[in-house]
């Protein structure tokens, strides 16, 4: 006997996500009630510590970033102040954030900031962009979280509550998608006020609560409408997501070098650094990469130092 055909009204289909007008109020006012402490979120941190903290947040635990954000600020209070050193000086003051390459971006922004704009971060979006080691993510956040303005900001705590709470996934794609920035944008509220404290507030949510791993949906403002939990929570499909391997590799050995030369007061003789790393081929390519990358500066007689420009 041949079974039934289904009709379309019995076929089961993905549970349907919320609304942006049923998450921005309950996702805001939880954001009002626990939000972190943070110095960028304060007023007195201006545009320039909200920028500052972008660059450092980008792959690093705030945690880590504090105490390095404290002392930048309180040495360089302004681009102007930045933009006057070497930019050697701002990886020095990096420590060991990681990603140092970060600190010569921020160094050329302050730079750009200080030539084009009369030492003040721009308020355009467009500006923003424009400035050297800006992307599309951190202009949107500093013109979002500085100024008050309306712009979908994207990062991956953000991208992970969309993907539960509107598309009913585990995790989003492994690079940000056209489909998740319409979906970002379709998300803001109308208002600039309004959309900033979205952007944050939404943020918080994912670095607080919807997290990578034990997600603690009893704490969540909008765990009753969010499509994954709906769902029954399925297990994310495709490749295996895998943190980041860092005993051995290339960027191990390219820390434990600048780590010297970051604590030299003068350039540091080839034989210094050849005692960092046993393997002689990984570490001189670890090197020759640092000088490729304008973190390191080689000067004759095989010496090495921050650079000074």
């Amino acid at each position: 006997m041949t079974a039934p055909t289904k009709t379309p009204e019995t076929v089961p289909g993905p549970v349907a996500g919320p609304t942006r007008t049923d998450l921005h109020e309950p996702v805001i006012d939880w954001f009002t009630e626990h939000a972190r402490d943070l110095p960028w979120r304060r007023p007195d941190a201006g545009a320039w510590g909200v920028m500052v903290s972008e660059f450092m947040l980008q792959q690093t635990p705030v945690s880590r970033v504090l105490p390095v954000y404290e002392q930048w600020l309180a040495r360089w209070p302004r681009p102007a102040d930045l933009a006057a050193e070497a930019s050697g000086e701002a990886v020095r003051a990096w420590g060991r954030l990681g990603y140092p390459r970060r600190a010569l971006r921020l160094h050329g922004a302050a730079v750009a900031i200080t030539e084009r704009h009369g030492g003040d971060v721009p308020t355009s979006h467009a500006q923003l962009l424009a400035l050297p080691g800006i992307g599309e993510y951190t202009a949107a956040a500093v013109a979002s979280f500085a100024y008050g303005q309306r712009h979908a900001v994207l990062d991956t705590n953000v991208r992970r509550v969309f993907a539960r709470a509107v598309t009913g996934v585990q995790y989003p794609p492994n690079a940000t998608t056209a489909a998740e920035r319409r979906l970002a944008r379709a998300l803001l509220p109308d208002e600039d006020g309004t959309a900033a404290q979205w952007a944050a507030a939404s943020m918080e949510l994912g670095a607080l609560v919807c997290t990578a791993k034990n997600e603690q949906c009893h704490r969540c403002p909008v765990a009753a409408q969010c499509a994954w939990r709906l769902a029954g929570k399925p297990p994310h499909e495709g490749p295996a997501r895998r943190g980041q391997t860092y005993a051995g590799t290339d960027r191990q050995v390219r820390g434990k070098l600048l780590a010297v030369l970051r604590e030299a007061v003068a350039p540091v003789p080839q034989a210094v650094l050849d005692r960092v790393w046993d393997e002689p081929v990984q570490r001189a390519r670890a090197l020759d990469g640092l000088v490729d990358d304008g973190l390191v500066e080689p000067l004759a007689g095989g010496l090495y130092r921050l650079p000074a420009g």
